[in-house]
């Protein structure tokens, strides 16, 4: 079955897809079934914005994805501030779990990213809670793999073997999408979701903020608990940059009236 097309909301540099975590789920699900390999979705927030906005090179990349989904509630909250709504914030952490859940098939899944051994938490615990998911191995390769030849080809290769229709890469932004676009035409994999932290989660090393934090957009405050060290100058930076984002994109707004 044919993915349908969805309309556009651009913002802050991106082309946001206007949808809803449940039509997110059926994109996927129809590229896993489609003809064509390479498909990857990104999902950026706040943070991703900032970080393209220094690195404008980033933007073929993200250009190029057949899903762009708004991992951020302040994204969210910014499209309805600029007239422009995104329906709700679909972050990668829930999106794949509803993918399992919502397979009608048995899929197979690779698992690339995290520490030492997450990977391979995660894949028990995923086929013990989604019986249709199959899990067709598993990577955690080195910090800088991606530099390597010897490392990288060794990535590529464990996930040419396992031929996964669904690739999961959790490497953290931007690296993560980098790599996608760079070898996306030698994995092999119908899609592949750039996913951050979900592998963590998935395997239980790390815990999500409660549901009222997200709803209400303080998973950041939950995240910073957790990780002060690498956090807060993300979040300060972040809190700074964000203003000059929606100045920067009410101008172009303007301009372009």
């Amino acid at each position: 079955m044919q993915a349908q097309q969805n309309s556009k909301v651009s913002l802050f540099g991106f082309n946001f897809d206007k949808i809803t975590l449940r039509q997110a789920v059926q994109r996927v699900l129809e590229l896993a079934d489609g003809d064509e390999d390479g498909q990857y979705v990104v999902t950026p927030n706040l943070d991703h914005a900032v970080v393209l906005h220094r690195r404008p090179e980033l933007l073929p990349i993200y250009d190029g994805a057949a899903l762009v989904l708004a991992d951020g509630q302040s994204v969210v909250w910014a499209s309805h501030w600029l007239r422009r709504p995104l329906p709700e914030r679909v972050t990668g952490s829930d999106l794949v779990p509803a993918v399992f859940e919502a397979a009608g098939r048995p899929l197979r899944v690779f698992l690339l990213g995290a520490g030492p051994g997450i990977a391979k938490l995660a894949a028990q615990r995923i086929e013990t809670h989604y019986p249709k998911i199959r899990i067709a191995g598993v990577h955690s390769p080195p910090i800088g793999f991606e530099t390597s030849p010897q490392e990288n080809e060794l990535a590529v290769k464990l996930v040419i073997e396992a031929r996964p229709e669904l690739l999961l890469v959790g490497l953290g932004a931007p690296k993560q999408e980098l790599w996608a676009y760079r070898e996306r035409h030698r994995l092999g994999a119908r899609v592949i979701l750039c996913v951050g932290a979900t592998i963590d989660f998935l395997a239980g090393a790390r815990s999500r903020a409660p549901e009222w934090c997200q709803r209400h957009g303080l998973e950041w405050v939950h995240r910073t608990w957790e990780e002060p060290r690498r956090m807060v100058p993300r979040y300060a930076n972040d809190a700074v940059m964000f203003p000059r984002l929606l100045f920067k994109q009410l101008m172009s707004d303007l301009s372009s009236h």
